[in-house]
Parts: structure tokens; C-alpha cells; sequence
């Protein structure tokens, strides 16, 4: 039994989940990750790696946070290259779900100019719409 079995869940199609888009889970842009736990995908917002946790809650385990964090920094490395990145917990947009993103240092500037990637596969190479 993992550690997010042992405390209860809010149901897979709660009224919060129903209405959330971290839940829906849309496959529209490059998916770098998924596992039990998590997927790694590109922002449609921000156009830059984003871990989301697959209960919809905002309290994973610690152990779960190191694994989706592990799995995030990797997506950043190879989003980004060499380019410096930084791994931001801050959930602004959608606070009733745990997520993260990846971010270069021009992401704030770049995010509208840069061109969306799509979904091709989950961790295939990335293309860009």
C-alpha cells in the first residue's frame, strides 16, 4: 500500500474534480511523463513543463512531491537544455490542485509569443504545433 493510499481521497469525480481542468487531463500539448502518481506535460498556459498530481487535492506526500519533482526537473532539462530553470510550487491559476512548472527565465515574457507544442505520445520527442 503507497502512502497516498493510506488517507482518504476526495472522489475521482467530486464536484471540485468534475469542474477542474488539471483533472480532465486533456491530452493537447507534449506529455514528457506518466506514471501512477503523476504526468508531466507542456503548460497550455505558459508553454512550459508542468507536473500535475492525478488526485485532484493539493496534499501528496512528501514522497510524492520528490517523485513529481524528479520527474519535473528532468522534463526541464530536457525542455531547456543547458538554459537555467527554476521549479515553481506556486499554484496561481488552479490552487485546489497540486501542480508545479518548470520555468526558464523568460517564461513570464515568452509565454504568449511561444508556439504551443502538441500531444504526440507520452514521452516521444517534442513537436510544436
Amino acid at each position: 500500500m503507497t502512502a497516498s493510499e493510506d488517507r482518504p481521497q476526495e472522489p475521482e469525480h467530486s464536484e471540485a474534480a468534475v469542474g477542474c481542468d488539471l483533472c480532465e487531463a486533456a491530452r493537447f500539448t507534449h506529455w514528457y511523463h506518466e506514471d501512477e502518481t503523476c504526468w508531466i506535460t507542456d503548460c497550455e498556459v505558459c508553454s512550459v513543463p508542468m507536473a500535475v498530481w492525478k488526485p485532484h487535492g493539493i496534499d501528496p506526500t512528501q514522497a510524492e512531491i520528490t517523485h513529481m519533482l524528479g520527474h519535473l526537473e528532468a522534463a526541464g532539462k530536457t525542455r531547456f537544455g543547458d538554459e537555467p530553470f527554476t521549479l515553481d510550487r506556486e499554484m496561481r491559476t488552479i490552487p485546489d490542485h497540486w501542480h508545479a512548472h518548470a520555468r526558464d527565465t523568460e517564461w513570464f515574457r515568452l509565454r504568449m509569443a511561444r508556439p504551443l507544442s502538441r500531444y504526440t505520445g507520452v514521452g516521444v520527442n517534442r513537436v510544436e504545433r
